[in-house]
């Protein structure tokens, strides 16, 4: 055993297995390389991505709410909404750049490492 927490294992396999068949897609796209490939390549990712944590996110709080659960994600439910946000910003853009493109992929790591550090400052 790696002694990894369940969150942290969810966190980053369950997105990359359930949104492979969205990048293949996306990547059959882009790989045309036309102005027009390229927009329905980004255009497909960036509505996957916001569905997908839209949609888990509401399941997530429905279950607390219904179950009666304790509320113990602080941490998570702040990064996802805070993800949510940012990407909301960019996506309004007409034009999207590389240099942009790093930057929103870098947004997976940071919230993981957001919510280690707000784990570790004591926010559950």
């Amino acid at each position: 055993r790696a002694n990894i927490p369940p969150f942290y294992v969810s966190f980053i396999l369950a997105p990359v297995a359930a949104n492979a068949s969205e990048v293949i897609a996306s990547q059959y796209y882009a790989s045309k390389k036309t102005r027009r490939t390229i927009t329905v390549a980004l255009t497909a990712l960036e509505g996957a991505a916001s569905m997908n944590n839209t949609f888990c996110l509401s399941i997530f709080m429905g279950l607390i709410y219904f179950r009666g659960l304790a509320w113990q994600f602080s941490a998570e439910t702040l990064a996802i909404v805070l993800v949510q946000l940012v990407m909301y910003i960019y996506a309004q853009r007409s034009k999207m750049s590389t240099a942009t493109g790093f930057l929103v992929l870098s947004f997976f790591p940071l919230s993981v490492m957001f919510v280690a550090i707000l784990e570790y400052c004591g926010l559950d």
